[in-house]
């Protein structure tokens, strides 16, 4: 091409796009389209920045940003872990980014390939019979998990409406439960913050459809009457739902198929170190015993001679559940992840976790006890109870944390703790990390006997001060003036 051709290609003549669409340089142009009311008469006014300018002002917002990256971000229940680079690598693949979800089976086995492969691989991890990783999120893959158990019993012409579910867990467990249109019902747990048989007995009857229950707990708690747990619900004809957003601390070491149970999800984002945080992207794959597995939603990618396809042909299926098969993208990194630890990695992942989140609770004990258990799983709950004398609450204890560059815990969750500190570690941090942590926390316990103005004022070296959080959540400011 000549200068002239490449100048008028540029900057004089208007041309098609490769899809086909109308490209011109006259940024006033008015598109067939769209009435002229709505179009603007000048140029946008943008400002001209050079390209170091713009690297060194995002640049400056991700350091004003705590992530995983700078430093701990130890959310009891939120798991968040580590992404390993190769995860991303393999996910930007061109052969995997460049797929569109419309193209046929035979365009895309490679992809068919790992999303079965995915599933195999969770199946083996829970001791199920079948998995749907179709779930957007934790929270759908419930969703979906109590849809199974709805068109099971109408499959069976049985009329249960109720959801057990103790007082220990997520909140998106009876919110879920609404959802679908079950009834739930709540029991409380023992004194040692796990399930009484006693009160279970008294909680069910035959109106009871599901128990829905989270192992580990959210107090960081197996439960060592599991099995007599389950065998209670079925003896009932109920399903029993394992939460499986704990799943990190049980991988490779216990399977809950094993357990009696009759579904699962899995929270990709928490037990195989897919992203987590802003809304997404998420994956919550559900798995089942084989009685379920009929009602799983379409597709289902199955294999036959070799080949990959999507079957849509499942009469009892409960439909779908996400556009097209789930978010893609995070399955590749998942079974990046699963592929790279292999069976003896992820075994020595869940006993890191469980070892980093022990070391952690009998560092900080003195200062903040654990009220429930000697002994945890992945997380557990500290109390700043004792804090309170001194005029501090756990929330001056989370603002203060932000001072030393740490992340605050979950805090006021669960309720059955007061003054509540939910930490969880993850095994992706060594033994000086979480030192430094621990030496944070006693000396901020140090602080609210001696100087708990300093805490009270927290933070005083973050971008932003501590603010009036009534006021900000009822008037939010949600613009920025330009310079």
């Amino acid at each position: 091409m000549s200068a002239k051709d490449f100048s008028q290609t540029i900057y004089g003549k208007s041309r098609r796009g490769r899809h086909g669409y109308h490209i011109s340089s006259r940024p006033t142009e008015a598109p067939r389209d769209i009435p002229r009311e709505y179009l603007r008469e000048g140029r946008i006014g943008l400002p001209e920045v050079a390209e170091l300018q713009v690297l060194r002002h995002y640049v400056d917002l991700s350091t004003k940003n705590h992530h995983v990256e700078k430093d701990l971000f130890p959310l009891g229940s939120c798991t968040m872990k580590y992404n390993p680079k190769v995860n991303e690598e393999v996910a930007a693949m061109p052969g995997f980014a460049g797929l569109h979800p419309e193209q046929s089976d035979d365009d895309a086995q490679g992809a068919l390939a790992v999303m079965h492969a995915l599933e195999q691989a969770l199946v083996a991890v829970s001791g199920m019979d079948a998995v749907s990783a179709q779930p957007a999120a934790g929270a759908q893959g419930e969703m979906l998990g109590l849809l199974l158990a709805r068109a099971y019993f109408a499959d069976r012409k049985e009329s249960r409406h109720k959801v057990l579910v103790p007082d220990t867990a997520h909140g998106t467990n009876p919110a879920t439960a609404s959802i679908v249109g079950f009834e739930t019902k709540t029991f409380a747990s023992g004194k040692d913050g796990r399930v009484d048989l006693d009160t279970l007995r008294a909680a069910l009857d035959d109106d009871v459809a599901v128990l829905m229950l989270t192992v580990p707990n959210t107090l960081g708690l197996f439960e060592p009457h599991i099995g007599e747990i389950v065998d209670l619900v079925h003896q009932r004809g109920g399903l029993c739902y394992m939460d499986g957003a704990n799943m990190n601390a049980l991988m490779g070491q216990a399977r809950p198929g094993d357990f009696g149970f009759d579904m699962m999800h899995f929270n990709l984002h928490k037990t195989f170190s897919t992203p987590h945080g802003g809304g997404g992207p998420g994956s919550g794959p559900v798995a089942v015993r084989a009685h379920l597995e009929p009602f799983l939603p379409t597709p289902r990618v199955v294999e036959k001679d070799g080949k990959y396809r999507l079957d849509y042909q499942r009469p009892k299926s409960v439909g779908a559940l996400h556009s097209f098969f789930g978010n893609f993208g995070i399955y590749l990194r998942a079974y990046t992840y699963i592929t790279r630890l292999g069976a003896d990695g992820i075994r020595r992942a869940s006993s890191t976790a469980i070892l980093n989140a022990n070391y952690l609770a009998k560092r900080v004990a003195p200062a903040y006890p654990v009220p429930y258990g000697e002994r945890c799983m992945h997380e557990f709950v500290a109390t700043g109870e004792p804090l309170k004398k001194h005029g501090v609450k756990t929330l001056d204890v989370a603002k203060r944390l932000l001072d030393f560059g740490f992340y605050a815990p979950t805090i006021y969750f669960p309720l059955v703790v007061p003054e509540a500190l939910m930490v969880e570690p993850t095994e992706t941090e060594g033994r000086e990390t979480l030192d430094r942590f621990a030496d944070a926390m006693l000396q901020i316990a140090r602080e609210a006997a001696e100087t708990p103005d300093v805490l009270l004022s927290a933070p005083t070296k973050t971008p932003v001060r501590r603010v009036d959080e009534a006021s900000a959540n009822r008037t939010p400011v949600i613009t920025v003036p330009m310079d």
